[in-house]
């Protein structure tokens, strides 16, 4: 393995990773690698496959040759000038690492689980008011 490529894709990822405001399971969860093994990615202790290394692009929303360390990408074309740059997404509110972490514990749920939730849910709603 490439000990210098593995540390500067795992800077570069976390690095994009945290502009993003995203948690290290929330990157794993979206990529479909474990959050432990994505944690070692960051690290600089492995490098991932092909396919994983595109889903991080995605994911991300970084070109691979920045992940990669290779400065700008001289194969792409330049950008239209009379095209308006995509906006990013914005946050939502609730858009938190917290909600994240929730709504993965949800969907490991049977739908039994998850009706039953759903009740414990609106009753504490319920009592609030």
């Amino acid at each position: 393995m490439d000990t210098e490529l593995a540390s500067m894709l795992g800077a570069a990822s976390r690095a994009a990773r945290v502009r993003l405001g995203l948690t290290q399971a929330d990157v794993a969860e979206r990529i479909g690698m474990a959050s432990e093994v994505y944690g070692r990615l960051e690290r600089g202790h492995m490098l991932p496959s092909v396919q994983n290394l595109r889903r991080l692009c995605v994911v991300l929303h970084v070109p691979p040759h920045e992940l990669l360390g290779l400065g700008e990408d001289l194969s792409a074309p330049p950008p239209a000038k009379d095209k308006a740059a995509p906006t990013a997404a914005k946050p939502r509110e609730d858009d938190t690492p917290e909600m994240r972490r929730l709504m993965r514990n949800l969907r490991k749920l049977s739908p039994v689980q998850l009706k039953l939730m759903n009740l414990v849910a609106s009753a504490m709603h319920q009592k609030k008011k």
